[in-house]
């Protein structure tokens, strides 16, 4: 790196700050949803930012696809520092731009940097293959090749590890990138990028565009030919409509989309290590992920214990400030978010759920809140809440809970908790779904792979996985001249 000690928050929004409409470039507000305040000005771009920027990741393509992938992952894993040095001052960024508690910020930042090191060290392991001809005379093998420019869109809820997981497989497979983050939180990744430069990694590698207005911008990347690789984390509605809009370039595509996580605890299952396993899935980032809990199905017979030790442990969550490292619950990230959750816990109480603690508000502030008595025909049990509330569905048998479970057009993550052997097989094996937690209520991981069926998209991320998605494969057939 050209520092020698690492930058504090406040240094770098500083730096923003300085930068922003320097060059005439319009700039918008970052506010924080836990105090309403400016965080810091960014640049606000526009399709002709787009534009330039496709033009310096072609060109920086044709030179990135050429470095020896020991020296493509020299420099990944040297990012990979660089963000584990600035965990303290990244972690804090992500709190003060989406909410998010800064001791759970700073775990995500070391989750985003774990796929960093991961794909750092993979660099190095693309490998093709080789394989026999029927004649004598050919020699056949595959390679990989790097899909080309790449166009990524992150979400708002984890934005360092969502820029990650897309960027780092990217970057190792010889591939450009240029990131669109949610205008909520695009800091994160401007400071991402700002370190990739610090150790060396060329600047057009790895782009950022900043902006409010999403359509103008992803229209000049749909409408390229040259970006040939879309990646996006979002909600099922938008990822149909991008999904479209790719296939008119015939774009490689990979969609992390929306989910309706189901969390089944059996009868057999330790109460207090169940409770403590649905307290980490459904309560991180006040319940704003695409993979936490949105149903918990309790067997009818520990229905009642189960729910006094959850509300119990509910009623423990420290709600506040983000920026207080005992905070463990943080605001929703804007209005939207919160009138979500209100009409979601409204219409289940008018329809006769009981609420048993929390279904307040204040500002963007929502109590974490547990209802029973949650029926079919309820809107919490139809869509993703995406806030701090967890319903509890009663149910009998093992065959009711799995076909309640499956009962969605979504399909990312689902969990289950039991010390039955053979249920755990019989049950996982039947969730249809692309991840599965079996007394984990946290399965995510830089080596595994992350993704969905159904309506929560294509493709994965993590892992060799991973890699896979921004990789083509070149068949080679040589033929040898017969000895005379």
């Amino acid at each position: 790196m050209t520092t020698t000690q690492p930058l504090t928050d406040q240094q770098f929004l500083q730096r923003l700050a300085e930068q922003a409409g320097k060059d005439g470039t319009k700039t918008f507000a970052v506010t924080s949803p836990a105090t309403g305040q400016t965080v810091v000005d960014v640049a606000d771009c526009n399709a002709d930012h787009a534009r330039d920027a496709v033009e310096r990741s072609v060109k920086a393509f044709d030179n990135w696809r050429k470095v020896n992938p020991y020296e493509r992952s020299r420099l990944l894993l040297a990012w990979y520092d660089a963000i584990m040095a600035h965990q303290d001052a990244i972690g804090k960024i992500i709190s003060a731009e989406m909410g998010k508690p800064v001791s759970e910020a700073r775990g995500e930042v070391a989750y985003a940097a774990a796929f960093v090191q991961f794909y750092g060290e993979e660099a190095k392991r693309i490998r093709g293959e080789t394989f026999s001809s029927q004649f004598s005379h050919k020699r056949l093998y595959a390679e990989r090749m790097p899909v080309g420019p790449v166009y990524a869109i992150t979400p708002w809820n984890f934005p360092a590890a969502m820029i990650t997981r897309k960027v780092a497989p990217a970057l190792a497979a010889g591939c450009t990138a240029i990131v669109k983050p949610a205008a909520q939180s695009p800091l994160t990744a401007v400071f991402l990028a700002y370190l990739w430069e610090q150790v060396g990694g060329p600047a057009d590698a790895l782009s950022v565009l900043t902006t409010r207005d999403a359509r103008g911008v992803s229209e000049v990347m749909f409408d390229d030919v040259r970006i040939r690789k879309l990646t996006f984390t979002g909600s099922t509605s938008v990822g149909r409509s991008l999904y479209a809009q790719a296939a008119k370039t015939l774009k490689k595509v990979s969609l992390e989309l929306g989910g309706h996580a189901p969390f089944l605890i059996f009868d057999d299952a330790d109460l207090d290590l169940a409770v403590n396993e649905v307290i980490a899935c459904k309560f991180r980032n006040a319940g704003q992920t695409c993979v936490c809990t949105n149903r918990v199905y309790v067997q009818k017979g520990i229905a009642d214990a189960f729910t006094q030790k959850l509300v119990e442990r509910v009623a423990e969550l420290k709600v506040g400030d983000p920026a207080n490292d005992a905070t463990e619950i943080g605001p929703l990230v804007d209005a939207a978010g919160l009138e979500k959750v209100q009409s979601h816990v409204k219409d289940a109480v008018n329809k006769g759920a009981q609420l048993h603690i929390g279904g307040n508000a204040n500002e963007l502030y929502y109590e974490p809140t547990v209802l029973t008595d949650v029926r079919a025909g309820m809107q919490i049990l139809e869509e993703e809440t995406f806030g701090p509330v967890a319903p509890i569905i009663l149910f009998d048998t093992e065959e009711e809970a799995i076909h309640q479970a499956n009962d969605t057009p979504y399909g990312l993550a689902a969990y289950m908790y039991t010390n039955d052997l053979r249920r755990m097989h019989r049950v996982s094996e039947a969730l249809e779904y692309g991840i599965v937690g079996v007394n984990d209520g946290g399965p995510s991981a830089a080596q595994a792979p992350f993704g969905g069926i159904k309506d929560s998209g294509l493709g994965r991320e993590g892992g060799h996985w991973g890699l896979d998605e921004f990789l083509e494969v070149k068949y080679v057939s040589v033929g040898l001249r017969e000895p005379a």
